[in-house]
């Protein structure tokens, strides 16, 4: 069984950190803290205490791709945003704007400016546009479609995926500076391969262009098509080490912690259409997993 990579490059990342922040003398706030002239001595730094994390922000905007557009849950190929696990009116849904504004915030001060299709480097762009909205909290949820190309050759190198991500967090941070963000991890798509190619209907859906760098020829199990399938999941996985790692050094972000990777979607949380994207019960657990990491004391 392979291991997966980024629990040890996180445990690795934070201790380079640690080391760098003792070398440097730097404060939490990144400011050095020298000390008094002619002591002969260096005063010890003065600690800031992290900023508080607001559980209740004021209103939401959601960015990312067709996941969060509802795409596919209520009916095939197309966008159902009421049912978008960040934004949705629906009350099977229970979006996460509506647990944090109620149902009338919820439709007054919530903001979705996902697009089906969109991938890392479209980004910026939806980050541009939520700013102008002023919204005390950010969700991001992207990156299963720089996995989902027409090849696995073709997918978004990881180092062009890591600079959209901190280019559109430097965008944000100029305009809003203390706006928190919350990152939801990639999904699991070898999983949703997995559950999905039992079902007839949805594979003859795939075959309509759906990730075919792992959805292609979902029944066929030769070594070429399982490395296939392996290196995109590789490439998942490094790309939430990335969001991982950026988000980290935000003061204001909270990653997922793999949460959404980690979540076993079943059929029933599954599209009745492709068996892949989340239908209404899965964009309920997906509204269920971002309001337990942003409700978090």
């Amino acid at each position: 069984m392979r291991k997966r990579r980024h629990r040890s490059r996180a445990v690795f990342g934070a201790a380079v950190t640690a080391v760098l922040l003792a070398v440097t003398g730097c404060d939490a706030t990144g400011g050095d803290s020298p000390g008094p002239e002619g002591t002969g001595t260096k005063a010890k730094a003065s600690a800031s205490p992290a900023p508080a994390w607001d559980t209740t922000p004021g209103s939401l905007a959601a960015v990312g791709d067709s996941i969060t557009r509802g795409f596919d849950a209520c009916k095939v190929l197309s966008d159902c945003p009421e049912v978008s696990w960040a934004t949705g009116s629906d009350a099977s849904v229970d979006s996460l704007a509506v647990r944090l504004l109620g149902a009338a915030g919820a439709s007054q001060r919530s903001w979705n400016y996902a697009v089906t299709g969109a991938r890392m480097a479209d980004l910026p762009s939806q980050v541009a546009r939520a700013v102008a909205r002023k919204p005390e909290l950010v969700t991001v949820m992207i990156g299963a479609n720089d996995a989902c190309r027409a090849t696995a050759a073709a997918m978004t190198p990881v180092a062009d995926f890591r600079a959209d991500f901190e280019d559109s967090l430097a965008s944000l941070r100029d305009t809003l500076p203390k706006t928190q963000v919350f990152v939801a991890s990639v999904p699991d798509l070898k999983r949703l391969w997995s559950e999905g190619r039992a079902n007839p209907v949805g594979k003859q859906v795939w075959k309509l262009g759906i990730c075919p760098s792992m959805l292609a020829d979902p029944d066929l199990l030769t070594a070429a098509a399982s490395a296939r399938r392996d290196s995109v999941q590789d490439r998942v996985e490094a790309y939430n080490d990335v969001l991982r790692e950026v988000c980290a050094e935000d003061r204001y972000c909270r990653y997922d912690g793999d949460a959404v990777f980690d979540y076993r979607f079943g059929q029933t949380q599954l599209s009745q259409w492709d068996w892949f994207h989340p239908s209404v019960n899965g964009q309920a657990r997906l509204a269920e997993i971002a309001y337990r990491v942003v409700s978090r004391r």
